[in-house]
């Protein structure tokens, strides 16, 4: 799905599809078969879809530990994705990444790591391949709005404006960095922008729910970068509506003031879309159990799938000595 294919109708759909995949992983997690930690990013779903509506296969993404929703708007393979977070050897990361360390090179995805800002310098590092290589492809980097406390923001994104290479940052900004809201981390009246402006980046913000304006703005962006314009940074506005890490519901620790949750719900993008669009109701129903089908049968698929075999686990490493295996 492209920006100049998608239809608000498209749009829709790859969000309720995305919501609908980690709902049913949100229920199926206690069976204890997925035993990598996840981290759901329901209720942001329009600023993964959006900003790939804007990508082409060729364009190279890399993620958080929360990516499932852009591995799969990436264009990513959902029966890889469950196998994945399975541990199952037909996962996109032949079983061994788990649901934070998502690979798929058909699709343009590049990695996703766990530790926070660590994808960004791979991200960049992927753009000056790009501008070495002299592609007309461009490189997406997600990360929340705790990666711009990590040094290595700063230095890739010097690294990026100084060469003048190929890539998008996109901040979701969701407030919290686990418990920790942005007031607790960066002085008041200072947006994520305002730090990617200083370095030097072309900056846009905006409404991180509202799935259109983001397909919007990620075209424009990906478009300047495209054309040798330098790279860009897009703060979008967003809200995680589970836990930190897990599937479960945490607004009863009393770290979101009180209501703020039930505020954000209220901006649901995927009701939005279904207005904006004219989708009926009936009409939704069709959509919702056809997606379900397709989840249904990823899920059987994993489960029957074989794990990996023992020396895989050995293969594909860096390093060397004497504790690797021959």
């Amino acid at each position: 799905m492209s920006a100049m294919s998608a239809s608000s109708r498209d749009l829709w759909h790859a969000m309720l599809r995305i919501r609908r995949v980690e709902q049913a992983i949100a229920r199926a997690y206690p069976e204890q078969r997925m035993r990598c930690p996840v981290h759901l990013s329901i209720g942001q779903e329009a600023a993964a879809v959006g900003v790939c509506a804007a990508l082409t296969p060729q364009d190279q993404a890399v993620s958080t530990h929360r990516a499932h929703a852009h591995y799969l708007a990436k264009g990513g393979d959902l029966r890889g994705l469950i196998a994945e977070l399975h541990g199952k050897a037909d996962g996109c990361s032949g079983g061994r990444g788990g649901s934070m360390h998502l690979t798929d090179r058909a699709c343009g995805f590049l990695a996703s790591t766990a530790i926070v800002g660590n994808s960004i310098p791979v991200g960049v590092g992927a753009a000056l391949g790009i501008q070495l290589a002299g592609q007309p492809a461009v490189a997406c980097v997600f990360l929340g709005d705790g990666a711009l406390e990590e040094g290595a923001f700063y230095e890739s994104a010097n690294f990026a404006v100084v060469r003048g290479l190929p890539v998008l940052f996109v901040c979701e900004n969701n407030l919290y960095s686990v418990y920790s809201p942005l007031s607790k981390r960066q002085p008041a009246g200072r947006a994520p922008v305002d730090l990617a402006k200083g370095i030097g980046l072309r900056t846009e913000k905006g409404d991180g729910n509202d799935v259109q304006y983001v397909a919007d703005a990620a075209r424009v962006l990906v478009a300047g970068v495209r054309a040798g314009d330098g790279p860009a940074f897009l703060e979008l506005s967003t809200y995680r509506w589970l836990e930190h890490c897990g599937p479960g519901d945490d607004d009863a620790l009393g770290y979101r003031p009180a209501g703020e949750l039930q505020a954000w719900q209220t901006q649901d993008p995927i009701a939005l879309q279904a207005r904006r669009a004219g989708i009926e109701e009936a009409a939704q129903t069709a959509v919702v159990a056809a997606i379900d089908a397709e989840i249904e049968a990823a899920f059987d698929a994993a489960v029957a799938a074989p794990f990996p075999l023992a020396h895989f686990g050995a293969e594909a490493q860096y390093a060397s000595g004497p504790w690797s295996t021959p």
